[in-house]
Parts: C-alpha cells; sequence; structure tokens
C-alpha cells in the first residue's frame, strides 16, 4: 500500500453523520477490473475492489491507476494491488478486508472470511510454478500467505443480497454457502482466459446460489486494460448465457429479472476514460 491518504483531504463526513433511508433505485456503476460502485436507495455509496498498478513498477495490468473518485466507504476484498487501493478513493470509511458485519442507514455490509482461488488448470499459466519462481509466499491453505486471503462481501440493502465474490476459490466449505445462502446479485471474476475461475467453476457457483443477474468482471477492456494482464473478454462465455446488454456503466437493482440473466457492460466504464488518459500524460490523437 502507499499510506493512507485521508488526512489530505479537504472534503469529511458531515453526510453520514445522520444516515437517512431513501426511495431512489439501487444501482451498480462498473469501474472495470473488479471495481465497481455501489448507490443504496439513500444515497449512500460503496466503492468496491478499487484497482491499482503493481508497485514494483515492473508489471502494470491498467494504462494508470484508478481514477480520483468519491465514494463513502471504500471495500476491498483482498490484499492484490488489483483490487486494494482504498488509498485512491475519496472515502469518509475504508473497510480493508472485512470479516464480520457492517452497517449504515440502509446498508449492510458482511465480510466472509475465505481463500483466494488457486486452481489454475483452466488459466493460461501455472500460477504455483511462478509464485514458487518468484519466491512468493505459499498459496495453499491453511498456511497460505495474506495475499492469498479473500473475503466474501455480502451487502444487502433494499431487500437485495447483492455478492462480490473477490477472487475467491470456487469450492469454499459448506459453513461459507449456508452463511451466503440465496443470491440476488452475483458479481463473479469471469474472463475468457479463465485466469480466476473456470466455466466450470462459474457454473457450480451459480447452481448454488441461484442469483437472479450474475455480472462479470475481472476482464480485459481495450483502453484500460493492459494485454500483458493476461486477461480477456468475457465474450464467449457470455455467449452460452441469457444476456441483458448495458447501454452505458450503470444497472439499476430495483427491479430484477424473474429469470436469470448475465449483464454486459462490453467495454463501457463508469468514468471518463479520455480524461483520465489525458490526465496520465497520455496524448490521445484524432
Amino acid at each position: 500500500m502507499s499510506g493512507a491518504l485521508s488526512w489530505q483531504r479537504n472534503t469529511n463526513h458531515n453526510r453520514l453523520l445522520t444516515p437517512k433511508t431513501g426511495n431512489a433505485p439501487v444501482t451498480l456503476d462498473y469501474f472495470g477490473g473488479s471495481a465497481f460502485r455501489l448507490t443504496t436507495a439513500a444515497g449512500i455509496t460503496v466503492m468496491i475492489d478499487p484497482w491499482r498498478n503493481h508497485p514494483s513498477g515492473r508489471m502494470d495490468w491498467f494504462f494508470h491507476d484508478f481514477p480520483p473518485t468519491r465514494a463513502d466507504i471504500a471495500l476491498s476484498t483482498h490484499a492484490h494491488f488489483d483490487h486494494d487501493a482504498l488509498h485512491l478513493v475519496d472515502a469518509s470509511v475504508g473497510l480493508d478486508r472485512l470479516i464480520g458485519t457492517y452497517e449504515l442507514g440502509d446498508l449492510r455490509i458482511t465480510g466472509i472470511a475465505d481463500k483466494h482461488a488457486i486452481d489454475d488448470q483452466a488459466a493460461p499459466y501455472d500460477m504455483h510454478r511462478l509464485a514458487t519462481y518468484f519466491g512468493k509466499p505459499n498459496m495453499v491453505p491453511p498456511d497460505n500467505g495474506r495475499s492469498w486471503d479473500n473475503c466474501l462481501m455480502l451487502i444487502e440493502t433494499s431487500g437485495l443480497r447483492i455478492l462480490h465474490w473477490g477472487d475467491n476459490r470456487h469450492n469454499p466449505p459448506e459453513d461459507v454457502w449456508e452463511r451466503l445462502g440465496h443470491i440476488d446479485v452475483a458479481i463473479l471474476p469471469i474472463d475468457g482466459s479463465q485466469h480466476v475461475l473456470s466455466y466450470d467453476h462459474i457454473a457450480a457457483i451459480q447452481r448454488r446460489l441461484l442469483p437472479r443477474l450474475t455480472i462479470p468482471c475481472h476482464y480485459y477492456i481495450w483502453n484500460v486494460t493492459k494485454q500483458q494482464s493476461t486477461l480477456l473478454p468475457p465474450t464467449d462465455w457470455l455467449a452460452t448465457q441469457d444476456v441483458m446488454p448495458v447501454k452505458n456503466a450503470r444497472i439499476v437493482l430495483s427491479d430484477l429479472p424473474d429469470t436469470h440473466k448475465a449483464v454486459d457492460f462490453g467495454e463501457t466504464v463508469a468514468f471518463d476514460v479520455d480524461a483520465w488518459h489525458r490526465g496520465n500524460g497520455l496524448f490521445l490523437g484524432s
């Protein structure tokens, strides 16, 4: 981590002093990677898994670090660079790898401790061999290093149960499944390289959760994510699903379909990509 930057902010937490209920639509905005901003009916905003590039500067996945963004709460599922840039979000509350429950206004977040995916049979490379070669911490539970922990994030608001999977393994223990229960909206890492979960893993998770919406994330977007990430678009998986296309980077969760749909955000994200590039010194020609 680069360290907390909150002391440099001119913003404050005044709007959260007396959180209220509300009747606005519950919305979800996609920011690329695994990052989403949830807005509750009362207007409370939660940014989940903001990303950055690897601090070594030698393995950039993104053209630049996460764009400046405000949220009431910043939330991270695990300690990997593409999920843990809480310091880049102007947030009143930071919840890093939450285990337990946090409540505010019309929002309840439950962090359920489990482990990162390490089954790489469908992935484009041998992650275990790479980790050993580069002297990384052990990946295999229960004696894994901290970066191979993961916390599933269950968010409840307006009667909805929304699950952000992070990069969790596909086969958590039975007590984890029991705590998750039925899920309305499942946000899962789905990309063409099957980098985190294979398509078979995804299908098995869907059978357990029975979500009304499945939302892919953690995939390649040509002007946000670099090719060296090895990620690919989720096109092949989406071709097997009943797809609900999205014209922009926002969906309204207040009126879910009766039958299962997969959400296709395509290459859209909820920030101005051209301005992001220009602000980081990248010339955009005509």
